[in-house]
């Protein structure tokens, strides 16, 4: 049976919306954490403000972790299948990074590792929106 690229098409527009949509939710509680490691302030961050960081990150992480499942288990049209594979490749890489992030802030900040995190991040998803243009430029064709 052929994938159905109709169907394709929304269940990755979601799963791109959904992810925009976390990472907005996200982005304050990273900026604070952000601007404190800038300022050389982290360790005069408050541990309970930490902890709710920390527990809104990994809600954030498992809600990534199932938009890749739903990932591996689309069936792709042939002509972006090599695309898509990028794209599930990318995604395993945001989430290895969130996680990593996650991992970063308890007991204590440790900046390294959010730093190392933030770059994986931001390299996957340069690669997970090169790959989705990629992607709809093939199924418009």
């Amino acid at each position: 049976m052929r994938p159905n690229t109709g169907f394709y098409a929304r269940e990755i527009n979601e799963i791109v919306q959904n992810t925009e949509k976390m990472g907005e939710r996200l982005h304050p509680s990273y900026e604070e954490i952000r601007q404190a490691i800038d300022d050389k302030k982290i360790t005069e961050f408050d541990q309970e403000k930490l902890s709710e960081i920390h527990e809104l990150f990994k809600e954030g992480t498992q809600f990534y972790q199932l938009n890749l499942e739903k990932i591996g288990l689309l069936k792709a049209p042939a002509k972006v299948m090599g695309n898509h594979r990028s794209f599930e490749k990318a995604y395993v890489q945001y989430v290895i990074g969130c996680q990593e992030m996650t991992d970063s802030l308890l007991p204590t900040v440790d900046e390294a590792v959010f730093n190392a995190a933030e770059k994986k991040q931001d390299d996957a998803t340069d690669t997970i929106y090169k790959t989705i243009q990629k992607i709809t430029n093939l199924l418009l064709k």
